[in-house]
């Protein structure tokens, strides 16, 4: 009896020192709000930035969605314009992966697709990269890497 019981909260133990992840199965730690800081495309001869001065981007993850929203801190009154942009959908994580099923974008091209991920956390800064694939949304031929780094935003 004795040897069934220590079995019993042996597992117990083992199962708690995973990656701690919410019922979902999605893991914690990549659960909150988000400010990008870089953003890159990877191609096999240039690395092409997607940051612009004057704007800034937060996205917001929890267990079973994603949204992202950019806009320029200036309002519309520099050369940092932008038209207000956002788009969210559910995640997903298997193997690994981060999956982000884009339901909903201002820019409607984009909408109705699956993205691929892997995250890494180095303490607050999140990376995110995966290969876009361009054609598939008329963009171009050539799939990119792209890399993000986020920072975690304090509450």
């Amino acid at each position: 009896m004795r040897i069934y019981l220590f079995i019993l909260i042996a597992g117990l133990c083992f199962s708690c020192c995973d990656d701690k992840k919410t019922s979902t199965g999605f893991p914690e730690q990549y659960v909150g709000t988000w400010q990008l800081i870089s953003s890159n495309y990877h191609s096999k001869d240039s690395v092409t930035s997607n940051m612009v001065k004057g704007q800034e981007m937060i996205k917001i993850i929890t267990p079973t969605h994603f949204a992202f929203f950019l806009h320029d801190v200036q309002q519309g009154k520099d050369s940092s314009t932008v038209a207000y942009m956002s788009g969210g959908g559910t995640v997903g994580y298997s193997d690994g992966a981060y999956i982000e099923n884009l339901d909903f974008c201002t820019a409607r091209t984009w909408e109705g697709h699956t993205f691929k991920f892997d995250l890494e956390l180095k303490g607050d800064t999140l990376i995110q990269q995966g290969v876009e694939e361009l054609e598939e949304l008329g963009l171009g031929e050539e799939n990119l890497l792209l890399i993000e780094k986020y920072i975690r935003v304090k509450q």
